[in-house]
């Protein structure tokens, strides 16, 4: 379990972005302890940055389909950019 603190930091958000991503269950969290405190669970915060690495791969694929020209796409023609 891990303070909202070090969560901040791993991720390099601010605490309050921490604690609405527990509430919007983006991650793994719970109140303990008197006063209660929020703790975070380790394997939500790895499998938050897992999504973030998904999500931002799949974005990647999409703008490179975008910027992709037709004989690009289907193997023949033309390329209109090449590396």
């Amino acid at each position: 379990m891990l303070a909202p603190a070090q969560v901040a930091e791993v991720l390099q958000i601010g605490v309050d972005e921490v604690v609405a991503l527990v509430l919007d269950g983006r991650l793994r969290g719970v109140k303990v302890g008197t006063p209660a405190r929020w703790r975070i669970e380790a394997d939500s915060v790895e499998h938050y940055l897992d999504d973030q690495a998904e999500e931002a791969r799949r974005i990647a694929l999409w703008r490179e389909s975008n910027a992709a020209s037709f004989p690009e796409l289907w193997g023949r023609g033309a390329v209109r950019r090449p590396d």
